[in-house]
């Protein structure tokens, strides 16, 4: 077995066993060997060890000499991994928990925001813009995935610009709610033109200094898009 082939195996058999995880088909407490996950899935052990590896370093699973590998419970799963968060939004409990995300974004993004426009550069305020710009044309051709890029890159760009490390490294939690609402249909068919708007304003209130406006503009993002997570029509 190639590298290529190990590392795509890898990623399927982790992506597999973290789904049902997350999803409760393999509960609390439920126990794994490496002999049942190079069976079902037909990888080799060290496949099977790799994908057990990452599952315990994000606290889904613990594994044990003598006593395999136990489905942990919930609070001990590292909630903020991307990977942890896309399972989560691949089942049922998707609208609960992109409405828990949008209450950690209400705690974290306008307060990013504030800063951005205190300590963003002349690049990112471009970027900033240029992002905008990029939601109003694909809005208007209905290309939802395009939509998507554009709408990330402004999230992303805001928080590197409010020049905090911490911020900055949620960039990846808030990417994977965009793309959560996206590729599991709780958007609307076409962006809500208020939205691309209040994203206009977050830019402008940054490129012109304006702290409380960019901090109210984005207050009132995550309070649309938590609306429309409840009602995507």
């Amino acid at each position: 077995m190639n590298a290529a082939n190990s590392g795509g195996l890898h990623s399927t058999v982790l992506d597999a066993l973290g789904t049902r995880i997350v999803s409760g088909q393999l509960p609390a407490g439920h126990v794994l060997t490496l002999d049942s996950v190079d069976a079902e899935y037909a990888v080799s052990r060290s496949v099977s060890r790799e994908a057990v590896r990452v599952l315990q370093s994000m606290g889904l699973v613990v594994a044990r000499r003598r006593v395999g590998v136990t489905v942990q419970p919930r609070e001990h799963w590292q909630v903020f991994d991307p990977r942890v968060i896309r399972w989560r939004l691949a089942g049922d409990g998707r609208t609960e928990q992109l409405l828990s995300l949008s209450e950690l974004r209400s705690g974290f993004e306008p307060v990013a925001a504030g800063l951005a426009a205190e300590r963003a550069t002349p690049e990112q305020c471009g970027v900033l813009s240029g992002a905008v710009m990029e939601m109003v044309a694909h809005r208007r051709s209905g290309d939802l995935e395009a939509y998507l890029v554009a709408d990330t890159v402004f999230h992303r760009t805001l928080l590197e610009a409010s020049g905090n490390e911490m911020l900055r490294a949620l960039g990846d939690v808030v990417a994977e709610v965009l793309a959560g609402r996206t590729h599991h249909h709780l958007m609307p068919a076409t962006p809500r033109a208020d939205a691309v708007a209040l994203h206009e304003r977050v830019a402008n209130a940054i490129r012109t200094g304006d702290a409380a406006d960019a901090r109210a503009a984005m207050i009132e993002i995550i309070e649309e898009a938590a609306a429309a997570v409840r009602d995507p029509s």
